[in-house]
């Protein structure tokens, strides 16, 4: 019975998000803790962005230069390849294309591998990037995220599944060719699109 009442609260909530809700998905109000081995610890004395690869100017930033970066707000729902999805969550970065503006990326430069703690890699398309809501986040209602889900910096790329949203981001390296990141190498779809349901490549 309580089974059944779960289940008739997740179809009226699916109802009422209509378009607005992927397939396959269910709306959730909280942020679930998923991760790959342990946190890491954070240094702002150590901690440093880079970017290198297919740019005409890379870049090396300490944590106080990044923070004194123009930031953006950006309203936005998230989905996870797990199947959750959450709604209207107010988040707070740095644009993506800000990072385009200063590294310039070279013609051939079609693909970015971020790159975070614990050697994660995820691969993305540069188109996939380079939009306005694409942010290098560290805030999310007006808060920091908690380290459990990527402080004190995690890619924000919400029209993919969340696992693109690489949490501890620490660069990025762009490439001519498309090549798997770390979830990607054990099965995860290359691009991961929630409306396509681009869960795994063997689908």
């Amino acid at each position: 019975m309580a089974f059944d009442f779960f289940n008739r609260g997740r179809r009226e909530r699916a109802k009422e998000l209509g378009e607005r809700l992927p397939p396959g998905q269910y709306a959730t109000e909280k942020w679930p803790v998923l991760h790959y081995g342990s946190v890491p610890t954070f240094d702002p004395k150590t901690w440093d962005f880079k970017v290198w690869g297919l740019v005409e100017h890379p870049i090396h930033l300490t944590y106080d230069q990044f923070m004194a970066q123009p930031t953006k707000v950006v309203k936005r729902d998230i989905h996870c390849v797990t199947r959750w999805s959450m709604f209207d969550s107010d988040w707070e970065g740095v644009p993506f294309r800000d990072v385009l503006v200063q590294v310039r990326p070279k013609p051939e430069a079609k693909f970015v591998m971020a790159h975070a703690e614990n050697n994660f890699t995820a691969n993305l398309p540069l188109t996939d990037l380079d939009g306005d809501d694409v942010l290098l986040a560290w805030k999310r209602n007006g808060e920091d995220i908690s380290a459990e889900h990527g402080y004190p910096l995690r890619l924000f790329v919400p029209h993919l599944y969340f696992w693109k949203s690489a949490k501890w981001l620490r660069g990025f390296e762009f490439l001519a060719e498309d090549k798997p990141g770390f979830w990607e190498s054990y099965g995860y779809h290359m691009r991961g699109d929630p409306w396509n349901e681009e869960r795994y490549d063997w689908q």
